[in-house]
């Protein structure tokens, strides 16, 4: 079984930092791609950020150029550094992983139980 632990959300103020962190643990043999998708109220989840195995990364327009995605292959571990952050950022931050799981013939995507960021003064 693979296991995601997400940890770094919180409350800020507008204009503030936080630091997201997912760790795959447990049955994962390999990843491809990690990242985070987000959920605000009576909203649909959308792509945050993700990175993959090369290093490669993708951001979504309303966040480019405030937040950093990072990863660490030897931990398993991704990192997403969000700064200049805004109202409108808050929501719950769901991390999820792209992989092979031990003894399985194909990848599959495997999730955090998702962790809240409010940005309000």
């Amino acid at each position: 079984q693979v296991q995601l632990v997400e940890s770094g959300g919180g409350l800020v103020q507008p204009g503030g930092s936080l630091r997201l962190s997912c760790s795959a643990s447990g049955s994962i043999f390999s990843i491809d791609v990690m990242g985070w998708y987000r959920q605000a109220p009576g909203k649909e989840r959308e792509l945050v950020a993700r990175i993959n195995s090369g290093g490669s990364t993708t951001y979504a327009g309303p966040v480019k150029g405030r937040f950093t995605i990072s990863r660490d292959s030897a931990k398993n571990t991704a990192y997403m550094q969000m700064n200049r952050l805004k109202p409108e950022d808050t929501a719950i931050y769901y991390c999820f992983v792209f992989g092979f799981e031990i003894g399985s013939g194909r990848p599959d995507n495997y999730w955090g139980q998702g962790t809240q960021v409010t940005v309000s003064s």
